[in-house]
């Protein structure tokens, strides 16, 4: 790549492919081996994949929502089919229980409503949490189905427009962690029909928008240098937080990896637990967390880029 410090990749993944596929497209695409993503999205999904490129990869862990930097929360349009319940949970998988006893809108949209807030959810068999170390859908496809603990997640908007009687297109604006197929199957239980997922399109994942996102056929199209026009800049992702320009001196410690108390340059104004940007002239070197150490408050590098 012509740009050393790589940045973040907007992808619009198209079905059929897993999100390893994806990464090792944008490896051949962008001549470096350095690419990761920010959350599996399913091969039969579409939509929203983030993707780190060149030294971005070193900032995985503040897409994961325990960094504290990053949102987390994802949003998904997804269709909803009432009547049939798969191995999956999606409508790729086999066909497990049937019914034909189909609820009306109302009942349907109210039971649908329902879900918004702090649910309970299981994580499904076919996914791609791992269980000593194997991944419990190649568990799954083996025939294994192991106990999985009920799991905390949040829906903070959901709404649906019927699409057919036994179909509904669903809005989903949630935290990080939540499955649509077990949301879909989840409300086709309460309505005592069983429900699969038919489609799903992340439309949102970490504040970037399915419009800012580019397909691999539109990559494929492009020059090099219109490639890497579309790679956004650690800088931009990281715009939000504080911004400390260090002097030499103290730019050549934190590079060393030591605190730099924040009296000796003017950063009071931060406090601790603070997250911030450490630059030195016009590059940003790494980003710093704010902790107490045994002269007061300092900032120190968590991830040196």
């Amino acid at each position: 790549m012509a740009n050393q410090t790589g940045g973040i990749l907007i992808l619009n993944k198209s079905a059929g492919m897993t999100s390893h596929d994806a990464v090792n497209y944008v490896r051949r695409l962008y001549g470096t081996k350095q690419v990761g993503h920010t959350g599996t999205l399913d091969p039969m999904a579409t939509g929203v994949l983030v993707m780190l490129v060149g030294k971005a990869t070193k900032c995985a862990e503040f897409f994961s929502g325990e960094g504290g930097i990053i949102t987390s929360d994802k949003s998904y349009t997804a269709i909803l089919k009432l009547g049939i319940e798969t191995d999956t949970g999606d409508i790729t998988g086999n066909v497990v229980a049937k019914s034909s006893d189909l609820p009306g809108e109302e009942q349907v949209l109210e039971a649908i409503k329902r879900f918004e807030g702090e649910i309970m959810q299981v994580p499904p068999m076919y996914s791609a949490l791992k269980r000593g170390g194997v991944k419990l859908a190649d568990l799954a496809r083996r025939g294994i189905t192991v106990e999985r603990e009920p799991r905390p997640v949040k829906i903070y908007s959901i709404s649906a427009k019927r699409l057919a009687d036994d179909e509904y297109e669903l809005n989903v604006a949630c935290s990080k962690g939540t499955y649509i197929r077990v949301l879909c199957e989840d409300i086709g239980k309460t309505l005592g029909c069983y429900g699969t997922m038919a489609m799903l399109v992340r439309t949102s994942a970490h504040g970037f928008t399915i419009d800012q996102a580019v397909t691999l056929g539109q990559l494929e199209e492009m020059s090099q240098s219109e490639r890497e026009g579309r790679v956004l800049p650690l800088t931009k992702v990281f715009e939000s937080l504080p911004k400390l320009v260090l002097p030499p001196f103290f730019a050549r410690l934190a590079r060393s990896g030591c605190e730099i108390y924040l009296r000796k340059i003017g950063a009071e104004y931060l406090s601790e637990g603070d997250y911030a940007t450490l630059w030195e002239g016009g590059e940003m070197f790494a980003i710093g967390k704010v902790g107490r150490y045994s002269k007061g408050l300092a900032v120190k590098p968590l991830k040196q880029l």
